[in-house]
């Protein structure tokens, strides 16, 4: 059974290449164009991962993890923090929030492949 996967970003063409490496390494793909479409297509059922933005509209990616991890389909899935943002801070707070990873676009297909291996049991 293929894993699925959640890609959260604002950017359509960002959220169309990370499907396509995903799609190409054998997940199934849902996708939201903020933290609030995620978190309607997270309340509809399981998902082994989520790849978020930090910076969209209508919910940013902060608080569509903190309100993920409240969910009982979002308690435990790991969380990869896919952003423009490097500062320490930015990081800091992901990471309370309840981020697994960070990665600063662009990002480099088999790189992000690599860091779903390492946070995926």
């Amino acid at each position: 059974m293929a894993r699925t996967a959640l890609i959260v970003d604002d950017s359509f063409s960002i959220r169309e290449l990370v499907a396509y490496t995903l799609k190409e390494a054998g997940f199934q793909v849902l996708q939201g164009g903020n933290g609030a479409e995620a978190l309607t297509q997270l309340a509809k059922g399981r998902v082994d991962l989520i790849i978020t933005d930090l910076n969209m509209p209508v919910m940013d990616g902060i608080t569509f993890i903190r309100n993920a991890r409240a969910s009982a389909n979002g308690k435990y899935v790991p969380i990869l923090m896919l952003t423009t943002e490097s500062q320490a801070d930015k990081k800091q707070q992901g990471k309370a929030a309840g981020a697994t990873g960070w990665m600063v676009k662009p990002f480099h297909p088999q790189k992000l492949l690599d860091t779903i291996k390492k946070v995926l049991p």
